[in-house]
C-alpha cells in the first residue's frame, strides 16, 4: 500500500456525509461541526441551493482556462464587490488563501518597486514562499523562503507599527482578526494607524481576510469595523463553501497589464459558480447578521460557564483560552459529546462554525462545555482536572 506523506495529526474519524452544521461518520455517528473544516463551510454543508448550482454547472461546462471569457467571473465580481461594499475594486481570482496573499504581495511590489514587508507577531498568511515568510512561525519557514524581506512588529502595538513602517516598506500585511495566532482582534486604533502610516510612506496595506472575511465577523471583512479601506484584500476559505477558490480585491490605485498576474485554475466555471451561490445564500438568508446574533449568544453563554483565562473574538470567530493545554478538553468534546472544535496554540479552543449555525446547535455546545468545565460529568472532570 502506498504511503501518504503525513503532515497532520489525524483523529480516527472518517466523515462520509454532511448536512447543515452536522457530519456523519462511516458508523453513522453524527457530529456537530463547530469548526467548518477550518472556517471553510460558510453557508452550511450540502446547502440545497449550493448543490443545485454546482450540479447544473457540471452538466454545462466545468472548466476552461483563462484564455477565454468566463461569464461567471463577472457575475462573481459584481455580486462580491456590491455585497462587500467595494464597488470600485477589481477582482483577481486564484485557488487558495496562500496564493491570494502571494499575489497581493507581488502586486504591491510591482506597484512601488520595493521589497520590504512588515508583518506582525502571531500572524499566519499561508505556506507559499512570500506568504510563509510573512508568517510568524519559524518552524514552517524554509531556508528557501524570502524571510530576509520581512520585519515583524508586535500585533496591536501602535508605536511598534509606526516605527516599522517607513519609506522603504513595500507592503504591510495584517489579519483583522488573527486565526491561527489565537483569535486576536485588531483594535481600531491599530488598523487606523496602519492605514495612516501606509498613506504617509507609500506602502501598500494588505488586509488578510482569508479566515476573518466573508461575513464571519458580522461584517463582510472584519477590518470594516475600524472604518478603514485596504489597498488589497485577500480572500479564500468561506468563499467557496468547500470548493477551492481564492482571490484579491484590488483598489483603483493599481493598473493592470497583461501577464502581471496569472493562474490556470483560478476563476474556473465551477469555482465561480460555487462562490456566486455562497454570496446569494449569504444575502438572502442574512448570514452576516446571523453571525453577529449567534456569535453574541455563544460568547454570553461561554461567559456564564466561566472557567477560562480569556475569551476573544467577533461574530462566529471565537477563541476560548484556558490556563491549561486544551487537547484533552477538545478530545472530550469531540469524542464523547460528538462535537468538532478547533485549536489555536496549546491553550485556546477555536470556534469557526458555519454562518448558518442556530440557537439549538449553539446550546448543544454550551451544554457540553458546561458539563466538562463545571465537572458535572465525573469522568470528564477527572480528565480535565489532571491537565
Amino acid at each position: 500500500m502506498a504511503e501518504l506523506f503525513n503532515v497532520y495529526p489525524l483523529y480516527d474519524i472518517e466523515p462520509v456525509r454532511a448536512e447543515g452544521s452536522y457530519l456523519w461518520d462511516v458508523d453513522g455517528t453524527r457530529y456537530l461541526d463547530l469548526y467548518g473544516g477550518h472556517a471553510v463551510i460558510s453557508v452550511g454543508h450540502a446547502h440545497p441551493r449550493y448543490v443545485q448550482a454546482l450540479t447544473d454547472q457540471l452538466h454545462k461546462i466545468s472548466f476552461y482556462s483563462n484564455s477565454v471569457r468566463i461569464p461567471q467571473q463577472q457575475e462573481l465580481a459584481d455580486k462580491l464587490t456590491a455585497l462587500s461594499g467595494h464597488d470600485d475594486y477589481a477582482l483577481f481570482l486564484c485557488n487558495s488563501g496562500a496564493e491570494a496573499n502571494e499575489n497581493a504581495l507581488k502586486l504591491a511590489s510591482f506597484h512601488n518597486g520595493r521589497t520590504k514587508v512588515v508583518a506582525f507577531t502571531k500572524s499566519f498568511h499561508g505556506r507559499t514562499a512570500g506568504a510563509v515568510a510573512a508568517t510568524d512561525n519559524a518552524a514552517i519557514v524554509a531556508p528557501i523562503n524570502y524571510k530576509e524581506h520581512v520585519q515583524f512588529a508586535k500585533f496591536n502595538d501602535v508605536e511598534a507599527a509606526r516605527a516599522a513602517i517607513t519609506t522603504d516598506t513595500c507592503a504591510v500585511i495584517v489579519e483583522g482578526i488573527q486565526g491561527v495566532g489565537g483569535i486576536h482582534v485588531a483594535t481600531d486604533e491599530f488598523l487606523q494607524t496602519l492605514r495612516q502610516r501606509c498613506d504617509e510612506t507609500g506602502a501598500i496595506l494588505i488586509l488578510d481576510g482569508v479566515q476573518c472575511g466573508y461575513g464571519r465577523s458580522g461584517k463582510f471583512f472584519s477590518h470594516q469595523f475600524s472604518g478603514i479601506d485596504a489597498d488589497i484584500i485577500s480572500m479564500a476559505k468561506g468563499m467557496g463553501n468547500g470548493f477551492p477558490i481564492g482571490g484579491i480585491l484590488i483598489s483603483p490605485k493599481f493598473k493592470a497589464s497583461y501577464g502581471l498576474l496569472g493562474t490556470t485554475f483560478g476563476g474556473n466555471h465551477l469555482a465561480c459558480t460555487a462562490a456566486v451561490a455562497v454570496l446569494d445564500i449569504m444575502k438572502e438568508e442574512g448570514l452576516m447578521e446571523n453571525a453577529t446574533r449567534i456569535g453574541d449568544y455563544l460568547m454570553d453563554g461561554i461567559r456564564q460557564i466561566g472557567g477560562y483565562k480569556d475569551l476573544r473574538g467577533r461574530g462566529l470567530m471565537i477563541g476560548i483560552e484556558y490556563d491549561f493545554p486544551v487537547d484533552e478538553l477538545r478530545k472530550t468534546l469531540l469524542f464523547k459529546h460528538k462535537q468538532f472544535t478547533g485549536v489555536a496554540g496549546k491553550n485556546t479552543i477555536r470556534l469557526l462554525p458555519s454562518l448558518a449555525l442556530g440557537i439549538n446547535e449553539s446550546d448543544q455546545f454550551l451544554d457540553a462545555l458546561a458539563g466538562i468545565i463545571n465537572r458535572k460529568d465525573a469522568t470528564e472532570g477527572a480528565k480535565v482536572a489532571t491537565i
